[in-house]
């Protein structure tokens, strides 16, 4: 993708608006600025850094629009480049005038993400903090938007960065036996170095361990309603989302098919999926509404496992149950206005909560057992705390802490340095390629690609 042109391109979304900004960056980027702009108060030279008022000629030197331009001298720049912008009125013609007549004068259009991995290649960013912006700028929700903002602010990066200290000054401890074999490691030494891979394989399971919090406030997740027939599954999905969206009588078997809709619980983005009643019947059409209910299980974060409190458990509400062992599980007993009838025993080792979904009870103590079951508050706690939240990033620090174990295990039985070294060679390589050390460059193009033109 890289190259040594000047690229430009809109940095602002495509449409009418008050203001669009146009962006370079490249060796060029002053020369075409000046060959475009004159400043309403003629000045020798432009200053870095300093905006000014003017406006873009063609090159018939017939005013095209009215704008205020800005040029950054690298390296003092988002890309370590010269890089100059042009904020104009929003028209998507006028926009088109002025990117047609920057590439006019030498510029290209830029590729998606080609300004941020131009930042990445020169140094300015990490590949972490590359890809938080674009986690950014697509944020579903403010817990989205805080991951992406820590990993910006460089928390991940630094923690990271400390593993990967650890690890080199470890290899270095390694490597010199081998380089030095007449000199053997002192075995107090050695067992220094074993003690010390102990504790960054503890801190990198720690981390590991924020995972699944992090994901699911950077991606959402699906929570599937669940239950017999006529327990009150619609009216829990209506409640949750504070309006009328599901069909709700007295009617059992009322839903026929899976009815999904997005909400926020307090920053938490949820898919709610509310699914035909599970029972025995002959009714074909209830019957694929029920095998599509079934089939919904596997792709559920939680599970709300919904009852009857006041009619107490049926066969169907045990069927139910059954279908559901292999998932996270919220027991969501309704009807908590009526008098209560006894649970089964099964149902006592689900946690649960007591609601009326016709009083609104318990709605609110509902939402917040389902953000605790599948959010870590505490993890998020103090200055430097952060969730890893990318698959990506999951994947390689789980590869991390298996080269971390296999040294331990290998050290175990005494196995010569050299194969020791590798081990820890591994771990370091796989850190790199969160940071963007070591990543491949067909990864490296997947994740710009996941950029808007002009970022």
């Amino acid at each position: 993708m890289y190259s040594e042109d000047t690229i430009a391109a809109p940095a602002t979304a495509v449409g009418d608006g008050g203001v669009a900004i146009i962006r370079m960056s490249g060796s060029l980027s002053k020369s075409i600025l000046n060959s475009c702009f004159v400043p309403f108060s003629p000045v020798k030279e432009l200053s870095s850094h300093y905006l000014y008022y003017g406006h873009i000629h063609n090159t018939n030197g017939c005013v095209v629009d009215e704008v205020m331009a800005v040029l950054m001298r690298g390296p003092k720049s988002f890309t370590r480049e010269d890089v100059a912008e042009i904020h104009c009125h929003g028209g998507s013609v006028v926009v088109s005038q002025i990117l047609d007549l920057l590439i006019e004068h030498g510029a290209r259009l830029a590729s998606p993400g080609e300004f941020t991995y131009r930042a990445f290649l020169n140094g300015r960013i990490d590949l972490t903090r590359a890809e938080a912006i674009i986690d950014l700028i697509r944020s579903r929700s403010e817990g989205a938007a805080r991951i992406a903002s820590s990993q910006l602010q460089g928390k991940l990066y630094r923690t990271l960065n400390q593993f990967n200290n650890t690890l080199l000054d470890l290899l270095s401890h390694v490597e010199a036996d081998i380089d030095f074999p007449e000199e053997d490691i002192d075995p107090k030494a050695f067992d220094s170095i074993t003690l010390q891979v102990r504790h960054l394989l503890h801190d990198v399971e720690h981390l590991l361990s924020t995972f699944n919090s992090g994901r699911v406030l950077r991606e959402g997740v699906s929570v599937l309603i669940f239950g017999r027939p006529n327990v009150g599954k619609s009216s829990l999905l209506n409640a949750l989302l504070g309006e009328s969206r599901a069909i709700v009588t007295d009617v059992a078997g009322t839903t026929r098919d899976t009815l999904e809709e997005s909400v926020l619980f307090d920053g938490l983005p949820l898919r709610l999926i509310d699914t035909a009643g599970v029972r025995h019947t002959e009714d074909v059409v209830e019957v694929e509404g029920v095998n599509r209910a079934k089939a919904k299980i596997d792709t559920a974060d939680l599970v709300l496992l919904v009852v009857d409190g006041h009619k107490g458990i049926t066969p169907d509400d045990r069927l139910a149950l059954s279908l559901t062992q292999h998932v996270p599980c919220l027991l969501v007993v309704n009807k908590s206005d009526l008098p209560p009838a006894p649970l089964d025993h099964h149902f006592h080792t689900l946690p649960q909560v007591k609601v009326s979904v016709h009083s609104g009870a318990g709605i609110e103590d509902l939402r917040a057992n389902i953000k605790n079951l599948l959010v870590d508050e505490k993890a998020l706690e103090g200055p430097e705390s952060f969730l890893l939240s990318d698959r990506r990033h999951y994947q390689s620090l789980l590869r991390c802490r298996d080269c971390l174990n296999a040294f331990l295990c290998n050290a175990s039985h005494d196995l010569p340095p050299e194969l020791l070294a590798v081990d820890l060679r591994e771990a370091v390589s796989r850190l790199g390629e969160i940071t963007g050390e070591t990543t491949p460059d067909d990864v490296l193009d997947r994740i710009f690609s996941r950029f808007c033109i002009g970022k």
